[in-house]
């Protein structure tokens, strides 16, 4: 052999068996354990089983392995396939890393954080970018083969990091583009519930999500989505809208149906009785479902004429079936008036031959107000008493210091209201007024007695017989001049004074104490000083003069 002969089978020897490299070699024996592998060196290589678990080889087989070293202690060649494959897959995956290609790849874990998958070599797919929606369950990916994309590779330590979101976000974009290009307004389409809101369902459409609004779902009431759809339901719709630019897409359901509301006041004319399920209890009325789609509202005002309903909630209940009369139809808006009151008599239509003007009737006190009392006639129509007429002679400030809650009274009807439902009672109408005869029974000139009822700061009202009350001003209190009338009197003082002034029109009754033992000339004289008090200063009208009074209790400075 010449130099140069031998010179080239020593290079190709250093070349074909460097330690690192990737060499062909042929298997000889196949071990339970092992399998040992000639490379044309002068020994063979044992390689472990279990690299060779995947696949199916027989003797004399060729196969790629890394030389790892020519020779350990033994004297046997280090080979291994598992290197030699990673070491070829690990410059595919770089290569395709850098073409932004895809390669398919087998979950083989889950892992912290996402999944362990093998492209060649171990890549980590997080969980976060597993699918477009973040799945519950990882171990339903195990065992599957799909393709990603590389998203990161570190050459130093061997890392990979992959996505497969991004590969499905790349497949629907291409879908929505070619769906956009090919839909149109009016279209009915095949697709999937992919989400549901509280205002309506976003629907897959093979890469494309449409938006479903709660409004066009049903011609009748849906309060959410859910009552009709569920996730991953396969759904048809109709194409509302489609705006290319923004790629969006409204859907509809209910415009694959006859709209209900059509012809809508020939099915259901004014004054008809109709048959309806409640479906929504609100703070105003009631909502109806008289067919399907098509709703009315019965007004809380609408329930009854005369019951006080505050909630219709008190009264009626959710899916209660009941029947109402239409009291309107508006097909624009897509509204029906309904009411129940109308089922029966108005009573307040009969109500002035039941309760004719000046009858005398009972009734239990149901409420007391500042005003007046309201006293129960009958089931839910009430008479008011005014506090103005609960009395002839005594100025009453509240009902309660004549009246108490449930008691049984007799009054008067005095005057009734059919168009604001008011009936007007009174008391002291069941009584001749004592006014009428007041100048007969009190004359100027004479001693009364009587006991103090109030104290004001420009005199004192002394509660006569018949509970009539009469006026002692201040100037006529005390032959010495008096700073404060409470100085003088008390509440419950009984005190006996001279009738100086009768006004019947006024219904005012003036006294003097001071005058109870005056002659008649003192007594004129009196008399004569106090019509010159200006009544609208000094000298008020009994009703008015109780509007301005202070009052002063026993014990007030």
């Amino acid at each position: 052999m010449s130099t140069e002969s031998l010179l080239a089978l020593i290079d190709q020897s250093f070349r074909e068996f460097r330690e690192g490299s990737i060499v062909k070699g042929r298997i000889l024996e196949i071990q339970q354990q092992v399998v040992l592998v000639d490379i044309g060196y002068k020994s063979e290589g044992a390689i472990p089983a279990s690299e060779f678990e995947d696949d199916d080889i027989e003797l004399g087989d060729e196969v790629e392995v890394l030389l790892e070293k020519l020779e350990n202690e033994d004297g046997m060649v280090i080979l291994s396939k598992e290197k030699a494959a990673h070491k070829q897959n690990w410059d595919k995956i770089v290569k395709v890393f850098h073409d932004g290609g895809l390669v398919k790849g087998k979950v083989k874990a889950v892992v912290k954080g996402g999944l362990m998958v093998n492209v060649g070599v171990e890549a980590f797919l997080p969980g976060s970018q597993i699918d477009i929606i973040p799945p519950k369950d990882l171990t339903e990916y195990v065992g599957n083969v799909y393709e990603f994309k590389i998203v990161k590779v570190n050459d130093d330590r061997k890392n990979v990091v992959i996505s497969r979101r991004e590969v499905i976000e790349q497949e629907r974009a291409e879908q929505r583009q070619q769906f956009l290009l090919t839909v149109n307004e009016g279209d009915q389409v095949d697709g999937v519930v992919k989400n549901l809101t509280d205002f309506g369902a976003f629907v897959d459409l093979n890469g494309m999500d449409g938006l479903l609004h709660i409004t066009d779902m049903s011609w009748g009431r849906i309060n959410h989505p859910s009552e009709m759809l569920t996730i991953g339901q396969p759904l048809r719709v109709q194409i509302l809208e489609v705006n290319r630019e923004k790629e969006r897409v409204s859907l509809g359901i209910k415009q694959l149906l006859k709209n209900p509301w059509e012809n809508i006041e020939s099915r259901y004319p004014v004054g008809q009785t109709v048959a309806g399920k409640i479906t929504k209890l609100v703070p105003y009325g009631a909502f109806v479902e008289v067919e399907e789609g098509v709703e009315g509202l019965i007004h809380v005002s609408e329930l009854s004429w005369t019951k006080r309903i505050t909630r219709p909630s008190d009264v009626l209940t959710l899916g209660q079936e009941l029947q109402a009369v239409v009291l309107g139809v508006n097909t624009d808006e897509q509204k029906i008036s309904l009411g129940v009151r109308q089922l029966e008599t108005n009573p307040w239509d009969e109500i002035e031959s039941r309760y004719p003007i000046g009858s005398s009737i009972k009734g239990k006190v149901r409420n007391l107000t500042a005003y007046g009392a309201f006293v129960e006639l009958e089931d839910g129509i009430d008479g008011m008493v005014h506090v103005s007429d609960l009395s002839w002679t005594r100025k009453v400030n509240h009902p309660s210091e004549m009246l108490k809650k449930g008691e049984d009274v007799e009054a008067m009807v005095i005057d009734i209201d059919k168009t604001n439902q008011r009936i007007s009672l009174g008391l002291k109408q069941l009584e001749g007024d004592p006014w009428s005869q007041i100048d007969g029974r009190f004359k100027v000139g004479d001693l009364v007695k009587g006991t103090v009822a109030k104290i004001a700061a420009f005199g004192a009202f002394i509660q006569l017989e018949d509970e009539i009350d009469g006026l002692v001003h201040i100037s006529q209190l005390s032959e010495e001049h008096v700073s404060r009338v409470k100085d003088v009197l008390k509440i419950g003082d009984e005190v006996e004074a001279r009738v100086i002034k009768v006004d019947k029109v006024e219904r005012r009754i003036g006294l003097s104490i001071k005058a109870a033992n005056y002659s008649e000339d003192q007594l004129k004289k009196e008399t004569q000083a106090f019509e010159a008090l200006r009544p609208s200063a000094d000298l008020v009208g009994l009703e008015q003069a109780f509007r301005e009074a202070e009052e002063y209790r026993p014990g007030e400075g």
